[in-house]
């Protein structure tokens, strides 16, 4: 293995010097094409035109695009940057006065080979051949909405924020994809109602737009609007223009979604079963053409997926991302935080649960997960004016003695200046219902500055304030990044002080700096890739963790030191290996297995070793393992977490993972395994069924999680959930049981 991560190291750098030449030479490659439109500011410029009596079929027949030229001459973002597309893609673009259509030809030298992974709604899109639009519809160059799909006519939409530095995957919208397969190819048509859409609505409105396909055979991505790799879609200042909009019908866009539904709940060791029915409704409304308010009255989340355990071998509590509908939505106008990075695989730590300064789990979720009931809740956001405005307000109710009812509110604003930069501040609330001597209050401000070559600064300082809580409470972040193709760079300092409280958000220590660096190359060697590999990937990224103490560098607390070589496969997979050293300086006695003594308090400094690897994941059988070796804590550790994925056909996928650490301490040898199941079948794009099982070795206890969905009308779901926790110990208790059913039915006015 030494002998090949060295070879790989000199190709490597064999090749940077000119690699690195070509591409400050190159700069952002937009090649010039003759015979498309652009507009005065240099961008590529597409048309939209009205349409009367369009049949939405996936079969490009009507008049419409038979009569009018559409735009062509995708590039290569992947793999060769710049170049032509290998196969064509034509678009086009028309209006009624209700919806807006995308029509696409994705022609294709062998169509046998296209690749449909998933039909699932927001299915994966990197697994698969796919077409995108993205409408930044204030053409504002930042914020914007996807639509894709792939062969198959299955839809995925997300919400962009800032360029990409949030992308909300849960975001959702009532529209229609239809596909066909042809002789040549595969044909799409799209059909987005404007009321779906916070946009400019006025006559001669202009809007960003831009297109991607993917080949997945070739692992070939294709923009219409070039973008350099290190980026993508999500890139809007390089975006395309749209033109031709006449005036449209937004209504006024109000939608109400009333839903009930009935649970039968026995908890674990319990003996009969609690039955309950509930009811209540969302509201969504257009307050102007960028701002939508959302109220929901009694709302109920019981169809979010379950959490998914994890073996936990440090002293900090889990993370676990939120899932449920009503917080997801919109959730990138409250972020705070670093400089967005590349869309390529990222194998480092996530640097937000340091400080996830807005984390929506706070509401409505105790701390051991439970849900908390929640009277209504007021949401309104978009933007207006140059001003980008998030503003929530909810009230939970008690759920136990300790648990008690709390008023919750957030106020964030971001307004655009310069050509590409932001400036921004927030205020966030909890207060008691029945104490309202009981509250934290969080406020700070934020900027981010898009400077000349690639390089982004990013910074905030927030000040928290709780009663009886004296000292410094505030925590700061800045940091400089520079994203490159062959080159990034970022360095950034980050401080928590030592009596901050954020009630509203994650974060696992206070009184730290964090010091915190990231640079790699990415070169591409032609001899290289003939034999398969399409980029290597030198890389560190290291977290430096003191104290606040006396002066700006303080004693240390923590490190985090991740030093990886990664290898990227032209098919998709990728393989890496680190060298990580740890440190970490307790106050506190924890376990790391219930049968072992706590790991007492000290400083404790250890190095792993780690392998992993990623088949490519369009295939029907892929595989995924990381094996890690080295010291943990005051001993040893041998572990292994893998999983192996199994598609027979786009309709049904299922995984089985297993995560497994051997460890040796001081007290002994202990072992921690947790398996998990995932599978999926859709019945249709609208149709679905997925069932997740999670087995504790050390606690022998199974949890399993099946639920189905069917979204008998746009935006309206029957959810059918099975819950199941048992133990398998001798003389265990009654396992837990729940069924949930859960009608909703979006109505438009």
């Amino acid at each position: 293995m030494g002998r090949v991560v060295g070879s790989l190291v000199m190709l490597a750098f064999s090749g940077a010097l000119g690699t690195a030449l070509a591409e400050a030479q190159q700069g952002d490659p937009v090649p010039a094409r003759a015979g498309q439109p652009r507009s005065a500011d240099g961008r590529l410029e597409l048309a939209a035109v009205p349409v009367t009596g369009l049949v939405l079929d996936g079969r490009l027949d009507d008049a419409v695009w038979r009569d009018h030229t559409p735009v062509s001459g995708f590039v290569q973002a992947e793999p060769d940057e710049g170049r032509p597309a290998t196969e064509q893609t034509l678009v086009w673009i028309a209006y009624d006065a209700d919806n807006l259509y995308v029509a696409a030809y994705c022609r294709d030298s062998d169509p046998g080979g296209i690749v449909v992974t998933d039909i699932r709604k927001d299915f994966r899109l990197e697994d698969q051949d796919t077409f995108e639009a993205i409408f930044d519809t204030f053409a504002d160059r930042r914020n914007g909405y996807v639509f894709a799909t792939n062969p198959a006519g299955a839809r995925a939409d997300q919400q962009v924020t800032n360029e990409g530095r949030s992308i909300n995957t849960s975001w959702d919208a009532p529209w229609t994809a239809r596909a066909s397969r042809v002789a040549d190819g595969w044909t799409v048509e799209l059909s987005i109602p404007f009321a779906s859409l916070r946009a400019q609505a006025h006559e001669g409105a202009t809007w960003g737009i831009n297109f991607s396909r993917r080949i997945r055979r070739k692992n070939e991505i294709t923009l219409w609007s070039p973008v350099p790799r290190a980026y993508g879609l999500t890139r809007l200042s390089l975006a395309g223009t749209l033109v031709g909009l006449a005036s449209v019908r937004k209504g006024r866009n109000l939608r109400v979604t009333p839903y009930v539904a009935g649970k039968a709940v026995r908890e674990t060791g319990g003996g009969a079963f609690d039955r309950d029915g509930s009811a209540g409704a969302d509201a969504k409304y257009g307050l102007t053409n960028g701002l939508t308010m959302d109220v929901t009255v009694n709302p109920d989340f019981a169809q979010a997926e379950a959490d998914e355990q994890q073996v936990n071998l440090t002293q900090f509590s889990q993370f676990f991302p939120e899932k449920r509908e009503f917080f997801l939505e919109n959730s990138g106008l409250f972020y705070l935080g670093d400089t967005p990075r590349n869309t390529r695989i990222t194998l480092a730590p996530n640097a937000d649960e340091d400080l996830l300064l807005f984390f929506s789990r706070r509401m409505g979720l105790a701390g051991d997960g439970r849900p908390i009931g929640i009277d209504a809740g007021l949401r309104v956001t978009g933007q207006e004016g140059g001003v980008q405005i998030g503003a929530l307000a909810l009230r939970s109710r008690d759920l136990d003695a300790t648990v008690r009812g709390n008023d919750y509110g957030v106020v964030r604003l971001r307004r655009n200046i310069l050509a590409n930069s932001d400036v921004g501040g927030i205020v966030m609330m909890r207060s008691g219902v029945d104490d309202r001597d009981d509250y934290n209050y969080v406020y700070g401000v934020d900027a981010n500055f898009r400077l000349p070559s690639r390089v982004d600064w990013s910074s905030y300082v927030v000040q928290t304030e709780t009663p009886g809580a004296g000292g410094a409470r505030y925590a700061w972040f800045t940091s400089l990044n520079r994203e490159a193709n062959f080159v990034h760079i970022k360095g950034g300092v980050q401080t928590i002080a030592a009596n901050f409280n954020n009630e509203l958000g994650f974060y696992r220590r206070t009184g730290i700096r964090n010091w915190s660096f990231d640079t790699g190359i990415r070169p591409r060697l032609p001899a290289l890739r003939r034999r398969g590999i399409r980029e290597m990937h030198p890389h560190v990224v290291w977290n430096w963790y003191t104290d606040t103490g006396a002066g700006l560098i303080g004693a240390e607390v923590a490190r985090r030191l991740h030093n990886g070589y990664s290898v990227f496969f032209n098919d998709g997979g990728f393989t890496e290996f680190s060298w990580n050293p740890r440190g970490e300086t307790t106050t506190t006695a924890f376990s790391l297995h219930p049968d072992r003594a706590p790991i007492p308090a000290g400083e404790y400094r250890w190095n792993e070793y780690q392998l992993r690897y990623n088949s490519d994941a369009s295939r029907p059988i892929s595989v995924g393992v990381t094996g890690i070796t080295g010291g943990l804590w005051s001993g040893t550790q041998q572990t292994i977490n893998g999983s192996v994925t199994v598609k027979p056909d786009y309709r049904f996928q299922a995984t089985v993972g297993l995560q497994r650490t051997s460890g040796d301490v001081p007290d002994g040898s202990f072992v921690r395994t947790i398996w998990t199941g995932r599978a999926n079948y859709s019945f249709s794009t609208n149709m679905f069924v997925d069932a997740l099982a999670q087995y504790d070795a050390v606690q022998r206890r199974v949890n399993i999680n099946l639920r189905f969905n069917l979204i008998h009308h746009p935006l309206s779901n029957l959810y059918v959930v099975y819950n199941e926790q048992r133990f398998t110990t001798d003389g265990a208790p009654n396992p837990g049981r729940s069924l949930i059913v859960k009608l909703t039915q979006m109505l438009t006015f």
